[in-house]
């Protein structure tokens, strides 16, 4: 797999070359799986065929599990400054039957030790609406992110994907979804923290530290092109994305043998539109006239028709050329997206 990435990196290597890199983002899968020199391969190759910015953010995302102390030394090492470490919960019983393979105390000993190895630069996910967790736990929960003075929270609401043994135990009433009220209540209860404890809540799932944005996912959600290297990766130039192969095998035979490993499709301007409400309003910095404008008048148009009952109804404020959503309209931020979309 390894000798696959460095080719698909060699193979790209005459895109992008216009940009200089600003981040690298080890992600999906398990890449904590990757060892010091893995990874020291990949980012040497991605170093070698691109101009890279001085002040990178590379990130891993990693299980707590995988993060002793020998291992974050040669992450570290690797050149890693940026952790995402998917803790969900700092009670046992709810990463149980999450099935998750750490403990609380693994959680709480991979940021400690993240920092002994000098990687400052920490996120942390949590989950919430997970059942039988009340709401003391969860406010004990981002309690526990408030005291570790992390620099990045990612918090989810728990959704049940289909043909999971999850959703296969709720359509047998083994387990009962939490209500969408009390899943409410802890998103809100999120919020107000949050901002007590000086965060900025900059992406509906997403909080930092003022100015301590995740580059890589910021740059994503604002529309800019991206690279991805790797099955299942997406790659985005501005009007085409591409996607490889999602099995490993089958992406491994066709760079061996030379075959096409990725599909792609041309973005119409109605495709763009919608992308940029969908991400735009997810975000602090929202939809701009000026941008939903770029993709033609009859975009704007619809957008400002349909956009008024959500203003009404105070989801949606609009100041200085913006549209954003109000802390209730986060409740219902893909519903409002998918009613302003452009139906062709």
């Amino acid at each position: 797999m390894i000798k696959c990435i460095l080719k698909e990196i060699e193979l790209k290597s005459s895109h992008f070359q216009q940009y200089e890199i600003q981040t690298i983002y080890f992600g999906g899968g398990t890449p904590s799986i990757l060892n010091e020199s893995e990874l020291k391969q990949i980012i040497g190759k991605v170093y070698e065929l691109f101009e890279v910015d001085k002040k990178i953010e590379l990130t891993l995302e990693a299980n707590p599990d995988d993060l002793d102390l020998s291992t974050l030394q040669g992450l570290h090492k690797a050149g890693v400054n940026r952790l995402s470490i998917g803790i969900q919960s700092f009670f046992d019983k709810h990463l149980s039957w999450m099935n998750r393979s750490h403990t609380t105390q693994q959680a709480l000993s991979s940021i400690h030790l993240a920092r002994q190895v000098g990687i400052e630069e920490l996120n942390a996910d949590l989950i919430f609406a997970i059942p039988g967790m009340d709401h003391d736990q969860w406010v004990s929960n981002i309690q526990q992110f408030i005291d570790l003075d992390l620099t990045h929270w990612s918090c989810y609401n728990l959704t049940i994907e289909p043909k999971t043994a999850l959703h296969y135990q709720v359509r047998k009433n083994k387990i009962h979804p939490v209500e969408e009220n009390e899943a409410a209540r802890q998103y809100q209860t999120l919020l107000q923290m949050a901002a007590s404890a000086g965060m900025e809540h900059y992406e509906i799932s997403n909080f930092c530290k003022p100015g301590k944005y995740a580059i890589h996912n910021s740059n994503y959600w604002r529309g800019f092109p991206y690279l991805g290297i790797g099955p299942s990766a997406h790659s985005y130039d501005g009007t085409t994305r591409t996607w490889n192969i999602a099995n490993n095998a089958l992406y491994m035979k066709a760079i061996q043998h030379g075959n096409s490993f990725s599909s792609e499709e041309q973005l119409t301007p109605a495709m763009q539109y919608n992308e940029y409400v969908m991400t735009g309003l997810r975000t602090m910095w929202g939809c701009e006239i000026g941008k939903i404008q770029s993709f033609g008048n009859r975009f704007l148009e619809q957008f400002r028709a349909e956009i008024q009952t959500f203003i009404s109804s105070g989801w949606v404020a609009f100041d200085d050329e913006t549209y954003r959503l109000t802390n209730t309209g986060k409740l219902f931020a893909d519903h409002i997206a998918s009613e302003l979309f452009w139906v062709e």
